[in-house]
């Protein structure tokens, strides 16, 4: 019976495709999208990803996410260092500065400074230089991505005229560029996550960032720490913030924050909410749709075969083979687009694609809800067969 359901199946080939297509379309559609929603999500605590060694960030009471900047008083990392399970804490800048390149072009930037001693929460990867020339007069390092785009430089002729037409020339080790009005030194490339904001990121140290930033009287921007051995986290943060009045969180705690806040306060979970359920109902219509009229076409082959005994749970049980078969059809074909497309993408353009193996679990629910509610309206039709239908006309 078997053999007989999936030569049934697959012997109307333009409604089999049809099936397929509606399908791999609601597979596609609601895998892409979710993966996008996620990649954007992870965008926003980026920087926090990249910064991976601190156990604990301390901020203002205020501060809502991460890019939410309140500076501090520099005598705030005096009283956290005396908190009780800290093992070393140091001061962090975090701050969008103008940058002046060269040829005179203006490009805002994210720069981090990093504590002079330590340089604790530098960047993950270096690709040119090393995180030491920091130390260096002037010295910055530039993300790679930054480096290459935004940043870049005009290329010039052999008297040193720009060329407007000619590709940009990524910046290098020994390049220099402003960074308010105080010249910044490029000594090394660095790799970093992309940002929801997708700047260009310049590290430096906290001392040469105090002098690239305008001066105001709070400058300190969080304080990342680093917890004994055998403390907890989460009691250390309760006790910075029970005497300090700071707000102290664990990068992953801090992080969904991050998330929360962008989850409430913007339209990304509604935009994307939308297309993911138009996906399943567009993939619900079609697939239904066709399931439904080739069930239609085929009742006289389930009327035979009710006439020759099969019982009502036979038929169901090879409807449900139909549409499982081309459940698993179309989810692997829409899953496998997506991820093509969006691995293929995500690595030369802006596109924020991450593939979770939660978002191929709530497709495969989707397309399994799909295949059911088709096979439920195809069901109803052969459950009120008559055998006799066979015999007539």
């Amino acid at each position: 019976m078997r053999f007989v359901a999936i030569q049934m199946l697959m012997g109307d080939k333009a409604k089999y495709f049809g099936i397929l297509l509606g399908l791999t379309f609601a597979s596609f559609l609601i895998t892409q999208q979710s993966s996008i929603f996620v990649g954007l999500m992870s965008r926003t605590f980026g920087f926090l990803s990249d910064t991976g060694g601190p156990d604990i960030w301390v901020m203002d009471p205020k501060v809502q996410f991460i890019d939410d900047i309140k500076p501090m008083q520099d005598t705030m990392l005096l009283r956290t260092r005396g908190v009780e399970g800290v093992a070393w804490a140091v001061p962090l800048y975090k701050g969008i500065l103008r940058a002046r390149m060269a040829d005179g072009m203006f490009q805002s930037c994210n720069v981090i400074g990093l504590d002079d001693a330590s340089l604790a929460g530098g960047p993950p990867e270096m690709i040119e230089g090393s995180i030491e020339d920091l130390r260096r007069s002037e010295g910055v390092i530039v993300d790679v991505v930054g480096a290459r785009t935004r940043l870049a430089k005009f290329a010039r002729d052999a008297d040193g005229n720009i060329l407007p037409n000619a590709p940009k020339v990524p910046l290098t080790i020994g390049d220099t560029l402003e960074l308010n009005d105080k010249r910044a030194v490029v000594v090394g490339i660095c790799s970093v996550s992309r940002t929801f904001q997708s700047q260009p990121v310049i590290y430096t140290t906290y001392s040469r960032a105090m002098g690239f930033a305008p001066r105001e009287r709070k400058l300190l921007s969080f304080i990342i720490a680093k917890v004994n051995d055998g403390a907890d986290p989460r009691e250390v943060c309760r006790r910075i913030t029970r005497e300090t009045g700071l707000q102290a969180h664990t990068g992953w705690d801090f992080s969904w924050k991050t998330v929360m806040y962008f989850m409430k306060f913007t339209g990304i979970p509604i935009n994307f909410g939308i297309s993911v359920t138009l996906g399943f109902l567009v993939g619900t219509a079609i697939a239904g749709q066709t399931f439904y009229n080739f069930t239609l076409d085929n009742l006289r082959h389930f009327g035979a075969l009710k006439a020759m005994g099969a019982s009502n749970t036979r038929l169901l049980g090879m409807i449900l083979l139909q549409g499982l078969i081309v459940g698993m059809i179309g989810y692997g074909l829409g899953v496998g687009l997506a991820a093509f497309l969006g691995s293929t993408l995500s690595g030369n353009t802006e596109l924020a694609f991450r593939l979770l193996w939660q978002t191929l679990a709530i497709s495969g629910a989707a397309v399994t809800a799909i295949c059911l509610l088709a096979s439920l309206v195809s069901i109803q039709k052969v459950i009120r067969l008559e055998p006799a239908v066979v015999f007539k006309g």
